[in-house]
């Protein structure tokens, strides 16, 4: 952490924009940031793509059993977002100490997963894997804020998503070439992933200062009129976060979208089903869904800053009704389509990721007040996590009793149904783009402060 800090100096921080080296106005915070997270998305990737397979052909789980895993994996980091996000807060903001550490948890899963063989046990790492991603998310999320300006934030989430996806797209490659040479092929698979997972860890501690704020950040943001990180941080700043009407919305939406949206393993397995791919090819389904992503990331996540995040976020459902609509009418067509449906399917589900995943945060960081970024990061996201909890475990139970098809129309109609109030709850929820103060960044003294609690 000393070196990382060392390299900081108030001169050469004073014109951020304008320092070389930088991609497009992108901040070298959030560079670092994205190879971090690119390096353990290798890492997790190459365990979760043989994972849904195995599961279902080899240890004999039930679309329900897998639903209950599944929203094991997804919840255990929901549960632990908020604490991340609080505990960053801390302090005058310990975002790198917590990100630190939910990197380093889950890395030391990934040697574990060689000496489990039963489904109890490999739930539990699992489950311990994703406490550390719950408890690195909000804090890391925090850092790309504070280092960029408001009005180029989505820009920022999108250039670090799309980093992050090419750990995405090069680990189930990696997967299945270990797989393919190595006689014991699991257990290659699951130390080679720890040991990516370590250098990720590393090039956070070194690289990464602990405060990426630009040098006036502090002047501009008592120009502004938000106060000190102090007037609102600490037990009762976070238990007043839901009265801030704009956050509330964005929380609300982010959960109720999450109910209907279906997971990743699901998409995949009834791509597989369907259409009845070979098993060998399973674990490469997500590099589609990883390409579209990392193509149209950072570009969705500009358009975002100008035409409006949640725009732009309820744009990526349609995308992502699309794939549904494709997967209940293309399995059982005929034709050239047929064959072509899979590619379209896995390109809307890419498009939606895009459209989403870095466009939330960047405006919950724009709702959010001074002094609570961790937090507010992860209250939109644990909304959002627990909605998509509750859907796959809705899934795997709908799945079990009557079918992947009528399962898969009734998740269609709750996201019509759920688009439909969003656009009501959003209208006119969406700040000007320069306004937020996630953590306070220099800014210019004319800018209008944040809504007031109501």
């Amino acid at each position: 952490m000393y070196l990382a800090d060392s390299r900081r100096s108030p001169a050469s921080d004073a014109a951020p924009v304008r320092r070389p080296g930088r991609l497009r106005g992108v901040a070298g915070t959030v560079l670092v940031l994205g190879i971090v997270s690119l390096l353990t998305d290798v890492s997790s990737e190459m365990v979760t793509a043989v994972l849904p397979l195995y599961l279902v052909t080899t240890v004999g789980l039930s679309p329900l059993g897998f639903g209950v895993l599944d929203a094991v994996y997804n919840g255990s980091a929901a549960l632990m977002r908020l604490l991340g996000g609080f505990l960053g807060d801390r302090g005058g903001g310990r975002y790198k100490v917590v990100a630190v550490i939910g990197y380093a948890l889950s890395a030391l899963c990934k040697p574990v997963l060689a000496c489990v063989h039963t489904l109890t046990l490999l739930g539990a790492v699992l489950a311990v894997d994703r406490t550390g991603k719950g408890l690195r998310t909000a804090p890391r999320d925090a850092l790309i804020s504070a280092a960029t300006s408001p009005e180029r934030r989505g820009r920022a989430f999108g250039v670090h998503r799309a980093m992050d996806t090419v750990g995405a797209l090069a680990g189930p490659v990696l997967a299945y070439l270990i797989l393919r040479v190595a006689v014991d092929g699991y257990h290659a698979v699951f130390v080679v992933s720890s040991c990516v997972a370590a250098f990720g860890v590393l090039v956070l501690v070194l690289f990464v200062p602990r405060d990426p704020r630009p040098a006036s950040a502090d002047v501009g943001a008592s120009e502004v009129g938000t106060g000190p990180p102090q007037a609102t941080s600490g037990p009762d700043g976070v238990r007043a976060l839901p009265a801030r009407r704009r956050l509330r919305r964005l929380t609300v939406c982010a959960a109720l979208l999450g109910l209907a949206t279906v997971g990743d393993s699901f998409v995949y397995l009834l791509l597989q089903h369907r259409y009845r791919l070979s098993a060998e090819w399973f674990p490469l389904l997500p590099i589609g869904t990883a390409a579209v992503f990392l193509l149209l990331a950072a570009p969705l996540g500009a358009v975002a800053d100008r035409i409006g995040r949640w725009r732009m976020f309820l744009l990526g459902h349609l995308a992502l009704l699309g794939a549904y609509v494709l997967l209940l009418r293309s399995g059982a067509d005929g034709g050239w389509f047929a064959g072509a449906a899979p590619v379209v399917v896995l390109a809307l589900h890419g498009l939606y990721y895009a459209a989403t995943d870095g466009v939330l945060p960047a405006a919950a960081a724009s709702a959010a007040p001074a002094g609570n970024c961790g937090a507010s990061l992860a209250l939109v996201g644990t909304g959002q996590a627990i909605g998509r909890f509750v859907c796959s475990l809705t899934l795997g139970a709908l799945w079990t009793r009557w079918g992947d098809r009528a399962a898969l129309s009734l998740m269609a109609a709750a996201l019509v149904g759920a688009l439909v109030v969003a656009c009501h709850v959003l209208r006119g929820a969406e700040p000007p783009a320069a306004q937020g103060t996630c953590p306070p960044v220099a800014a210019s003294p004319t800018r209008p402060t944040d809504e007031e609690p109501g």
